[in-house]
């Protein structure tokens, strides 16, 4: 494991017992602690990745209580060999449509909005094809911030027709075979192809880390 990698995880694991410390205590000077571990956190994550403190504390925001993953689905829709993909505005690569699971949603219906709010196309999902843990070095992932299980279903397309949105500027299906320049952080070619094993064998069971 490289350097990089190592302080991410390490940070993550410090930011996380100082989430659940302050979300527990009733002692002053106990929560004055765990605030200076969040500072400590701050300090050598922006030593190390090109990220400001307000960028840092920004994808903190809102994230209070119990400290737990964050959940990412992904839908896999296909056309025979082909598998769709939205082209992402914020880097101009490519990737399966998904996105957070949002407060309230189910896992299935996050994926089937997401397909809808970034492809224009309505699926319907149908197997949840695995769940992975985005930290995991075998799945391919650059190092990130956050700890996120990914969620990828194969999902049947059902209609409507390719729109872009805020988040994406591009929609097509791509050979299987012949992917365009990936955004890496999102879906890697490695998923896609197990997705699609999937695709050709509904029977499979569900992969998981």
């Amino acid at each position: 494991m490289d350097p990089a990698t190592s302080i991410l995880q390490w940070a993550r694991k410090v930011q996380a017992i100082a989430q659940n410390g302050l979300t527990f205590t009733r002692d002053p000077f106990d929560r004055e602690r765990y605030e200076q571990l969040q500072e400590l956190v701050t300090t050598i994550l922006t030593s190390h990745l090109p990220i400001t403190p307000d960028q840092l504390q920004a994808l903190w925001v809102g994230d209070d209580g119990y400290a737990t993953p964050k959940i990412d689905v992904r839908g896999g829709v296909f056309d025979q060999a082909k598998v769709l993909l939205v082209r992402e505005r914020s880097d101009g690569k490519w990737t399966l449509p998904g996105g957070w699971v949002d407060i309230g949603d189910g896992p299935s219906f996050a994926v089937e909005r997401e397909i809808r709010e970034e492809s224009g196309y309505l699926a319907k999902a149908v197997k949840l094809a695995a769940l992975f843990d985005k930290n995991n070095p075998a799945h391919g992932h650059p190092p990130g911030i956050h700890h996120i299980y990914k969620l990828f279903f194969l999902c049947e397309l059902t209609g409507g027709t390719p729109t872009t949105s805020n988040e994406t500027d591009g929609v097509d299906f791509f050979p299987v075979s012949s992917l365009p320049p990936l955004s890496t952080g999102r879906a890697t070619q490695s998923e896609i192809e197990r997705l699609y094993q999937h695709h050709l064998n509904r029977g499979l069971p569900t992969d998981f880390d």
